[in-house]
Formats: C-alpha cells, sequence, structure tokens
C-alpha cells in the first residue's frame, strides 16, 4: 500500500512543479539581473549576411505580403529565398534581384527539406540564416535586432512572434498562449541563464550551426525544431532570446483550425518529450544550468494538460487528502499570477484580455485534439491560413 501512497504523491509532484516552475524561473532571473552586467559585443565588426529562407506548402497566396514585408527591412546584407514546395507559382513573381523562387521539382513536404534546399542554393556563402513562415510579416528593424545577440557571440537566437491579426476570440486565446510562452521559455528562461526554446519561426543561426546540428538529419513530421533545439542546446550552445525581433505571425481563427494544429502540436509533445530527460540528466553530470532547466522544461506538458491534472489531483485530494487539496490549490493561484504577470510584463492588447473568459471553451478544443493527437499526422493541415503546419 505503501508503494501506491509514493506512487500518488510522486506523480502529483511531477504534474504540480509545473505549476510553480515559471515563478521559480522568474525569481532565478530577478536575481542575475541584479546582479549581472548588461551583456557586451565580442564581435562586433562586420554585419552578418543572411538568406532569408521562406517556406511555403501548397499555398501561395500569403508569399507576396511576406516578401514585401521582407524587402522592407532596415538592413542591406541579405538575400531571400522562397521555397514554394509542392505550388503553383506561374502567377508568382517578384520583380527584384534579392529575392531568390526556389520550387523543388519533387514533393519535400519538410520544413528541413526545404531548408536545405535554400541552403544548397545560395547564391553567395551567407554567414547566417533565419526562418520565416509563410504567413509571417517582419519588423523592419528585425535582423539588427537578431544581431544584438550574434555580436556578443551567440550562434542561435529566437525572436517574438506576435499576433498579426486578433479577430476572434481564438486568435486572442492563442495570442495569450503565445505571450506566455515568449514571456518564461524565451525572456525570462534565457534570462535565468538557460536557453529560449524556439518557436519553429522567427530564429536565426549562424549557418555553420544550423547545419553542423541537422545537416546530417532527414526530419519529417511536425516538430523540426524540437529536433533543431535538442542538437543546439545538448551540444552546450544557448539560444539567445531577442525581444525586439519581432515577426508578426497568423494566429488561430476557427475551432476546426484549432483542433487539427493542436493535435499536431500534442503529438508532437508526446513524440519528443523525452529529450527533456536526456538534456537534463546531461545537464547534471556537466553541471550545466542550461541544461538542467532546458531539460525541465521540455518535460511539461502542454499547458491545457497539466492544468486539468491539477484541478483533478485537487478535488481527488478533497475526499483523501484535504490538506493537499489547499496545496493545489495554492500552487494553482501561482500559476494563474505568473500567467498575470507575463500578459502584465508584455504588450497585451486589452481584446486578449477580454478573451481570457473563454478559456474553459479553448481548453475544450484542446481535449478534442488530445483524442485527435494519435492520428494528427494523417489529418491535412495545409490551410491557406495555416499552411506552416503541414511540414514538419
Amino acid at each position: 500500500m505503501k508503494i501506491v501512497e509514493w506512487v500518488w504523491l510522486a506523480t502529483q509532484v511531477a504534474i504540480g512543479y509545473n505549476l510553480v516552475f515559471p515563478v521559480f524561473l522568474l525569481l532565478i532571473y530577478g536575481i542575475r539581473k541584479s546582479v549581472a552586467g548588461a551583456g557586451k559585443a565580442v564581435n562586433a565588426g562586420n554585419l552578418p549576411d543572411y538568406g532569408i529562407i521562406v517556406t511555403a506548402y501548397e499555398y501561395t497566396a500569403q508569399l507576396p505580403a511576406v516578401v514585401g514585408s521582407l524587402l522592407q527591412l532596415d538592413y542591406d546584407r541579405y538575400h531571400i529565398y522562397v521555397v514554394a514546395d509542392k505550388c503553383d507559382i506561374t502567377n508568382l513573381h517578384f520583380p527584384t534581384d534579392k529575392v531568390a523562387l526556389l520550387r523543388p521539382e519533387q514533393v519535400l513536404g519538410s520544413n528541413t527539406r526545404s531548408h536545405f534546399y535554400a541552403i544548397r542554393r545560395f547564391i553567395r556563402p551567407h554567414t547566417h540564416l533565419t526562418i520565416i513562415d509563410s504567413d509571417n510579416l517582419t519588423d523592419p528593424g528585425y535582423l539588427h535586432a537578431l544581431n544584438v545577440y550574434f555580436n556578443q557571440g551567440y550562434e542561435a537566437v529566437q525572436g517574438v512572434r506576435e499576433a498579426k491579426n486578433l479577430d476572434s476570440t481564438y486568435a486572442c486565446l492563442d495570442a495569450a498562449r503565445d505571450i506566455y510562452y515568449h514571456f518564461y521559455d524565451g525572456k525570462v528562461l534565457f534570462g535565468a541563464g538557460s536557453s529560449a526554446t524556439l518557436a519553429g519561426s522567427g530564429m536565426a543561426f549562424t549557418t555553420a550551426l544550423y547545419e553542423k546540428v541537422l545537416g546530417h538529419l532527414d526530419v519529417t513530421g511536425a516538430g523540426f525544431d524540437k529536433v533543431l533545439q535538442e542538437g543546439i542546446v545538448g551540444r552546450g550552445y544557448r539560444i539567445a532570446f531577442a525581444g525586439k525581433a519581432i515577426v508578426y505571425d497568423e494566429k488561430t481563427t476557427g475551432s476546426e483550425q484549432l483542433v487539427k494544429q493542436r493535435a499536431r502540436w500534442i503529438n508532437t509533445w508526446f513524440k519528443y518529450f523525452a529529450y527533456g530527460f536526456k538534456i537534463f540528466f546531461k545537464g547534471i553530470i556537466r553541471f550545466s544550468l542550461n541544461q538542467v532547466l532546458f531539460g525541465l522544461v521540455l518535460l511539461r506538458p502542454p499547458l491545457f494538460i497539466f492544468l486539468l491534472l491539477s484541478v483533478f489531483f485537487m478535488l481527488v485530494n478533497l475526499l483523501i487528502m484535504p490538506v493537499l487539496s489547499l496545496v493545489w490549490l495554492i500552487a494553482l493561484l501561482i500559476f494563474v499570477l505568473g500567467f498575470y504577470i507575463s500578459l502584465k510584463s508584455s504588450p497585451t492588447d486589452p481584446k486578449i484580455y477580454q478573451s481570457l473568459v473563454n478559456i474553459p471553451k479553448f481548453m475544450f478544443y484542446q481535449l478534442t485534439a488530445l483524442v485527435n493527437a494519435r492520428r494528427a499526422n494523417k489529418i491535412s493541415v495545409a490551410t491557406r491560413q495555416e499552411n506552416k503546419n503541414a511540414q514538419g
């Protein structure tokens, strides 16, 4: 019986720590910020030369806007590579020599294959590359903001994906989720001495590092960014977070789109979460704060899963161990406080605050997505708004 009790308690701890871990990270971040000086540039000489890779799958409707945005960058040393995989490019024209439109002869069906298709066709040896989704728009200062961290010696940098659209409740809630993750998994995690998690786009690397990490792999299905970040942090590098390197990202607008998208994301977490154990224990052996904290973050289930499990444990403990129910309630309140801090510490549109009352409906659709997660990779999500999720 004691074994069952210990397993029950251990399971609760494994879930419950996720509620308070963000605030714990925030404390570490605050301490480090108070004692550390500003980072100093160590390589502020030649400006990086960027290959900007835009991947599209099946749909091209938003590509003119994406490329138009990139051509407004306040920067000179870059070239744009549009990889139009399985696309009709008959009416797609970019009247500038700063854009290379590439249409693979064979369907690639993978983000990384598209990236390396572009890399092998670089018109010159770009020192750096950055990855942009086919529905993103970029802030004019995007590349300069990345350079701040490349000049400090980092070889991988994640920017911020802000909402391009807040035209529905789902888009607002999607944006709220992104704000939470950018704050804790980006700004705070990096500031605490670890690495920002990668978001799939709005990220940049030295070309050498990208090729070193993924050049020998053929990653298919969703989640190439999970493989990429494991390869980077596992090798001892840190991924910097550039809060002013902004790309504007299309947010989920409807329930069907939400379910399909989240089913793939949940499937991806189950597929790759074990990387967290690998990095965590590597960090213990190497005494690496970067790897220990990053490993713990990778082990965290999607928000809605550990929140629902937390409420479940709180209710069950009301019947068998009321004192533990109080602990769960306190932990849930700490999480809510942490979520509020993330919104207040970021430029959050009032529409996002107003949408929070619909969180239960949002979580219901995520539960639906959980049911569909097993067959997620068979669900086509190459919609005009969300073609980025059609690739892995």
